[in-house]
């Protein structure tokens, strides 16, 4: 069969990468791609937000399925559009990846469906959003309500922390993802993921991974859109998992049903373990980037019959096998990220990286430009690797991490500290 993947980050290399090992594959194209997807599938210049031009496509190349990486696309209504001309999606409808789209959407459904979560409330306007914080004092966490490129939630120590957050959002810090703000109760806690299936009314557990946001060492200074992850997550207990299966999952894929927005896709579900038991933090409706890549490394079934399962509704006795090693990714980003950064700096080693045992490169912000390899984003190279231990994941990773050459890049040195020091 010929697969189409949508996106152009470090998650999409891995999904390339994991669905060109599948033998059901005859061609897998990538819409944009980057340098590094080029290796296992044809990149193709195709505007995916002119949803007539993605259906043109799929028909002229005989795709029979369309696996959307980023949340975007799907925010803005690809897959109703795919489904709509017969085309088979692995993503939930807009309606469905409200999930993510809108933090308060789903504040809402974990209040109606009675699935733990932060208290919370809604705001269109700074005055009534300040009074709640004064209210409830801090520290306390301030969202836009919509999509932000990960970057649109801010914890506040102070009151007045809070105060100056609602105002940077309601000017327009995050543009139209700002025209409401959720204010909630901060969870004292340890974060974590949880990965699972759904096709509307069945979902197959996948696995688990934290990861690291924050751009600095010992998860300190501004946050990221991820500067490393691992998988599993040894918080993540058994007990652990099937409380989340029970208490967060199984009732978010009944409700998406009830009210009529059945969830097809991947649920991505941000976890805080607090005393009282896992609650829920927020969805996303896509693989997490750079959670992914570290899921991925670890699941040992074909993930093509997983996709197709997840968009024809056929998950019900479907089952995934995995590695029990632990990966872990370290991210190689542009030196001044998350703020300002240079583009067009030069990489080397890459291929050496690679051919280092049980570690593999994905590509990120990267771009091919006269046979050079360069760094054109701000998270340029996902540095991952396999090992017995989260440490021997660790030492690896950063074996590898050194043998690429880039003076303009830089990394966290600490990716898996907390699981290392849970399990030394």
């Amino acid at each position: 069969m010929n697969i189409l993947l949508i996106g152009s980050g470090g998650r999409e290399h891995a999904l390339a990468w994991k669905i060109a090992q599948s033998p059901l594959v005859n061609t897998l194209y990538c819409a944009p791609g980057n340098a590094g997807i080029a290796d296992c599938a044809k990149c193709v210049a195709l505007n995916t937000s002119e949803h007539k031009d993605v259906i043109d496509f799929c028909n002229d190349n005989n795709i029979e399925l369309v696996v959307v990486g980023p949340e975007g696309p799907l925010v803005e209504g690809i897959a109703d559009a795919l489904n709509s001309a017969g085309i088979n999606v692995f993503g939930p409808s807009a309606a469905a990846a409200q999930l993510e789209g809108s933090k308060g959407f789903t504040k809402d459904l974990c209040a109606r469906y009675n699935i733990p979560t932060a208290a919370y409330g809604r705001f269109t306007n700074a005055l009534d959003a300040k009074n709640y914080v004064e209210t409830n004092g801090a520290p306390i966490v301030v969202k836009a309500d919509g999509l932000a490129a990960g970057k649109g939630v801010i914890i506040a120590e102070t009151v007045k922390e809070a105060m100056e957050a609602i105002d940077f959002i309601f000017e327009g810090a995050f543009g139209n993802a700002g025209a409401e703000v959720v204010v909630e109760e901060f969870m004292e806690g340890e974060e974590a993921s949880f990965f699972a299936l759904s096709d509307g009314h069945h979902f197959l557990s996948l696995a688990t991974a934290q990861d690291h946001k924050a751009v600095g060492e010992g998860d300190v200074g501004p946050n990221t859109g991820g500067m490393g992850a691992y998988s599993p997550a040894p918080v993540m207990t058994p007990a652990l998992i099937e409380t989340v299966e029970q208490d967060i999952i199984k009732p978010t894929v009944a409700a998406m049903d009830d009210m009529g927005h059945p969830y097809k896709g991947v649920l991505f579900a941000g976890l805080m373990i607090t005393a009282d038991g896992p609650k829920l933090i927020e969805y996303n409706c896509r693989f997490g980037d750079p959670e992914c890549q570290v899921l991925l490394s670890r699941l040992k079934s074909d993930i093509v019959p997983l996709l197709i399962a997840t968009a024809k509704g056929n998950l019900k006795n479907a089952s995934a096998d995995w590695y029990e090693d632990t990966a872990l990714t370290v991210v190689m980003a542009t030196k001044g990220y998350p703020g300002k950064y240079e583009k067009g700096s030069h990489i080397g080693g890459v291929e050496a990286a690679t051919q280092l045992e049980q570690t593999h490169v994905f590509h990120a912000g990267t771009a091919n430009i006269d046979n050079v390899l360069q760094a054109v984003g701000g998270r340029v190279l996902n540095v991952t690797a396999m090992g017995e231990s989260t440490r021997e994941a660790q030492k690896r990773a950063y074996i590898a991490v050194d043998t690429i050459e880039w003076p303009e890049g830089f990394c966290r040195r600490d990716i898996g500290w907390r699981a290392i020091e849970r399990k030394p």
